[in-house]
């Protein structure tokens, strides 16, 4: 390859007017230099391809949109160049390409974006708000596939939504109802969407998320069913709901505790509760009325340590908790799993500095 110049004939041919020529040079050159990361850019070559993207097909549009993130813009006039060079993909129907274009916007923006200690001037803008505007961007073409998509390219741009969602929290929130579960989707789609929900919930759109999920707690689905409440306890947690939202979600999941037919809900709400009276103990008269019920009918260990643990907490406010936990701790050598053991010695010693005469 050396002695005949073959890399030098290949970059030549980046200039034929034929774009499958081009795209094979790409693939070839990328192939020959492997060990050093792949063909050297400079920034020549990169809007020569970036110009001419419109003549490519999309197995070579994928193909230039990988060398993106490779290349550092000298400047940010250069990133913003290539940017606005790249926008018109966003408006395909290929999905791959898309999400390339995504890859390489956010590349960009990490590239030329302000960051601190840097001398450049106040108003150039940092890689946040870089990042936000690059996800405000791609908001609606990402949409636009999520519900026209195959349930397979449906999974991953999903996935990709989850990570910009962190990524750039809030931006996707008014979009809540696209991630609604549809009876027609599969089951990794659903389980993807309900996680989802949880985080786009905000004070406007909680009251309507709770309900969607609320209406998945007893799906026949046992996954299914465990995501939804482990959503609903998510919101809470994170106070995400607004003003009210906590002890709506907290009674909502009270409920729950009694529902004797469905077991592994009763567990999972229990769960749910010894969490949200960890991040907020003013639900704990909300919470206590039917714990002494709910430990006859849980029987799934994580769920009945919580119980035994919320005794604990609430314990001060349930004239019966030490008679309860006195029947659990005559049955303890039967007790199989260390964390209810556990549970219940916290519980006792809890009880015991709120009631010693009890």
């Amino acid at each position: 390859f050396d002695k005949a110049s073959f890399n030098d004939i290949l970059y030549d041919m980046l200039r034929d007017p034929d774009s499958s020529v081009v795209t094979n040079c790409i693939l070839v050159l990328n192939e020959i230099m492997a060990d050093s990361g792949g063909m050297a850019l400079n920034r020549a070559v990169m809007l020569h391809l970036l110009n001419r993207i419109h003549e490519f097909s999309e197995f070579g549009i994928l193909s230039v949109l990988d060398l993106v993130p490779r290349y550092i813009p000298a400047n940010d006039d250069e990133g913003f160049q290539i940017m606005n060079l790249l926008d018109p993909v966003l408006r395909t129907a290929n999905a791959g390409a898309v999400v390339a274009t995504i890859r390489a916007f956010l590349s960009i923006a990490d590239a030329v974006g302000k960051r601190p200690g840097d001398d450049r001037d106040e108003d150039s803008p940092t890689v946040d708000d870089l990042k936000h505007q690059v996800v405000v961007r791609i908001k609606a073409p990402l949409v636009t596939l999520l519900a026209s998509g195959s349930s397979e390219l449906t999974y991953v741009l999903l996935k990709y939504v989850d990570q910009l969602i962190d990524l750039c929290p809030g931006i996707f929130d008014d979009e809540y109802r696209v991630f609604y579960v549809r009876y027609h989707d599969q089951t990794h789609i659903k389980h993807s969407k309900v996680r989802i929900l949880a985080k786009l919930a905000n004070p406007d759109n909680a009251p309507d998320i709770v309900a969607e999920l609320g209406e998945l707690v007893a799906n026949v689905d046992e996954m299914m069913g465990r995501i939804a409440v482990q959503s609903m306890a998510s919101i809470a947690m994170h106070d995400s709901g607004g003003q009210g939202a906590v002890e709506s979600i907290a009674r909502r999941l009270v409920e729950m505790l009694d529902l004797h037919g469905i077991p592994h809900i009763s567990s999972e709400a229990a769960t749910a509760l010894a969490s949200l009276v960890r991040r907020h103990p003013s639900i704990v008269s909300v919470v206590s009325a039917p714990l002494p019920r709910a430990l006859k009918y849980i029987s799934e260990p994580a769920g009945k340590a919580s119980v035994i643990f919320l005794l604990g907490e609430c314990g001060e406010s349930i004239m019966e908790a030490p008679y309860v936990l006195e029947k659990v701790i005559d049955s303890y050598d039967s007790i199989a799993d260390a964390a209810v053991k556990t549970a219940l010695l916290g519980a006792t010693v809890k009880l015991f500095f709120y009631r010693p005469p009890e």
